[in-house]
């Protein structure tokens, strides 16, 4: 029950905040591999991104990849939190006291995201590739031309096989390690800190919300990189064989990205991935811990 009630949780904040997703692959994508002021700015920040995305390809594109991404948080999340929690009931990220501990719950909460990451991993794909398909006029990066989720699917499947469908997996795990544990331990540890002083302490949702957005600056500032190196090397074109036509591996895309865009550019799509991060973070922690609370108030232990 934890992995499905983790699940819902993010499944439900997804609905929301896919759009801003869609927003921050197309900024990270814009200028690839291009020296700065050495490319066409299509999207010049997050609002002027909507305006020309709803523009040229309509509003409901704002919602681009949204099956794929509820897939994503389903296996992901799920996973991630679920994990978490499994950890926490069994008393392995705690101390006698019920205190949290840092080490513990970095390598608990690293791992259900690494494992759930790699497994959404073939979602996570086609949702990146379907996020970046635009009309001509405003089309950032390579364009994979997909007609649907599982038509993306079968294209993939058949031209490379299952190891198509897991390309680039390996750029997931760095960023499913540190988002997962920045965010977790970030959102606990706040949470302790405001029940320990008896901040709202007879206001659990407030809690949780204060807690949230903290894990959501985290989060945001500490996976950025690691998003977008891992954006670049799923939306990249390949060759017959199913090798990278931009980028050989991750580090030979850490280091083109360093010498053609400059450091500032990892973290292209920011604001974006706050805006993002920020509510879904939000939303997903908060409808966790009230999914939590209805389930043992209905089903107590």
């Amino acid at each position: 029950m934890d992995f499905a009630i983790a699940g819902a949780s993010a499944m439900a904040a997804c609905c929301f905040t896919n759009p801003l997703e869609v927003l921050k692959t197309r900024l990270q994508l814009q200028g690839e591999l291009r020296a700065k002021n050495q490319h066409t700015i299509h999207y010049k920040n997050v609002a002027h991104a909507a305006y020309v995305v709803a523009k040229n390809d309509g509003l409901l594109a704002l919602q681009k990849g949204l099956i794929p991404a509820l897939w994503v948080q389903l296996i992901m999340n799920g996973m991630r939190l679920g994990t978490f929690q499994f950890g926490e009931n069994h008393g392995y990220v705690t101390d006698i006291e019920g205190n949290l501990i840092f080490y513990k719950s970095v390598i608990v909460g690293g791992t259900g995201g690494v494992v759930g990451q790699y497994l959404a991993s073939p979602f996570f794909l086609v949702k990146t590739h379907l996020q970046s398909q635009a009309a001509k006029a405003i089309a950032v990066g390579h364009q994979h031309e997909h007609e649907g989720t599982w038509s993306a699917f079968k294209k993939i499947f058949r031209k490379n096989g299952i190891k198509g469908l897991f390309r680039g997996a390996g750029a997931s795990i760095p960023r499913a390690f540190v988002g997962s544990t920045s965010q977790l331990t970030s959102f606990k540890y706040s949470k302790e800190f405001l029940n320990q002083y008896e901040y709202f302490s007879d206001k659990p949702l407030l809690t949780s919300f204060c807690g949230s957005m903290v894990g959501g600056v985290a989060i945001s500032v500490m996976m950025t990189p690691f998003d977008l190196i891992m954006t670049r090397l799923y939306n990249q074109p390949v060759d017959p064989h199913g090798r990278g036509l931009l980028y050989t591996n991750y580090l030979d895309c850490v280091v083109k990205i360093f010498k053609t865009e400059g450091i500032s550019a990892f973290y292209k799509g920011v604001g974006p991935m706050y805006l993002r991060l920020g509510p879904h973070t939000v939303l997903c922690l908060v409808f966790w811990d009230e999914l939590k609370r209805l389930y043992d108030r209905f089903w107590p232990q």
